[in-house]
């Protein structure tokens, strides 16, 4: 029978049966092989074993003389990456309660805890902090969606955790002489221009290795594992030049890449006219948007091997994710 025949014959009674969410045409897979037959492949959440099923509830071997083929795809949602969503998923649009807007890269664990973590980068959900600024304290808010997508404090979906602080190449000058020192020169300088005053700044001697922070989520309920488009992490690999990698972000949604430079180091923009020096990243061809920031990035076999935190027009850059793991002290599940 026509294929078309036959979707339009069963398509409503499948549709009734339970667990179902679609009916399309495709190819049978037999322990995972793609024999290359053509079937009528039935789409459901959750695949349940047969014996748990009422004869009248199984989905038949055949139609006619077309087989069919049961394929598992979870909840079928809308793909809002920028609105508000309980469970939030990583992919979608996450920020500190004082700053925009990036993404929520994945779902983790503590190390030390166990407890369930929502890893993105510093600059996403800790507002790009120091550790000495006011820029944020462990336990602000974080929103989901973040503030520039309409997130408000009634959409708190975590609370700062813990983050490593991004340090920049030249930093306040925080030491009692140099504040002194600082304190007698302004004094004298508002004598001739009083609408000015120096600011002493002290080079930082040392590299960055990662912009990352994690987020406690309000609840286990209020967060979802799978990332969008791109289903559940296998695993860890490390980037290797001229790898295909993947992303799922807030702005750009779900794009590819191939790894071109590994064991960068770097100079990147931060802020304004700040730049901080980051050591052992590795640069990707063009895969993100601003907002995209925070992103898991993974190989094309969904092993994570690294955290999307900057790019150019042209390139991406992201952290190694061995290092995000052991600096943040988490694992993925």
């Amino acid at each position: 029978m026509n294929m078309d025949l036959l979707l339009q014959r069963h398509t409503a009674h499948l549709m009734n049966l339970p667990n179902v969410v679609g009916v399309g045409r495709g190819t049978k897979t037999v322990r995972g092989e793609d024999t290359g037959r053509t079937a009528v492949v039935v789409l459901v959440e959750k695949k349940v074993p047969e014996k748990e099923l009422a004869r009248g509830q199984r989905i038949p071997k055949l139609l006619g003389e077309t087989p069919t083929d049961v394929l598992e795809v979870g909840e079928i949602r809308l793909l809002n990456r920028t609105g508000y969503s309980r469970p939030a998923y990583p992919g979608m649009s996450i920020g500190h309660y004082k700053s925009s807007a990036g993404t929520f890269g994945a779902l983790v664990k503590d190390r030390r805890t166990g407890q369930p973590l929502i890893l993105s980068n510093n600059h996403v959900v800790a507002n790009a902090t120091d550790g000495y600024d006011a820029n944020a304290r462990i336990g602000d808010p974080v929103l989901q969606p973040g503030a520039y997508d309409g997130g408000t404090m009634e959409q708190v979906v975590g609370y700062l955790e813990r983050y490593i602080p991004l340090r920049r190449e030249y930093a306040s000058a925080r030491c009692r002489t140099a504040k002194a020192a600082e304190k007698i020169v302004n004094q004298v300088l508002r004598l001739i221009w009083r609408n000015y005053r120096i600011a002493l700044q002290k080079g930082v001697p040392y590299d960055n290795l990662v912009d990352a922070a994690v987020v406690r989520p309000v609840s286990l309920e209020a967060v979802g594992s799978e990332i969008l488009e791109v289903g559940k992490i296998k695993g860890v690999a490390e980037a290797q030049n001229g790898m295909r990698v993947k992303k799922s972000g807030r702005s750009s949604g779900l794009t590819t890449g191939t790894v071109q430079v590994t064991r960068a180091t770097l100079t990147v923009t931060i802020s304004g006219n700040q730049k901080g020096m980051f050591a052992d990243q590795f640069v990707t061809t063009g895969m993100s948007k601003g907002g995209d920031s925070g992103s898991l990035v993974l190989d094309m076999n969904n092993n994570a091997v690294g955290l999307l935190f900057a790019g150019s027009d042209t390139k991406t850059v992201c952290n190694r994710i061995q290092n995000v793991m052991d600096m943040l002290q988490i694992d993925f599940y």
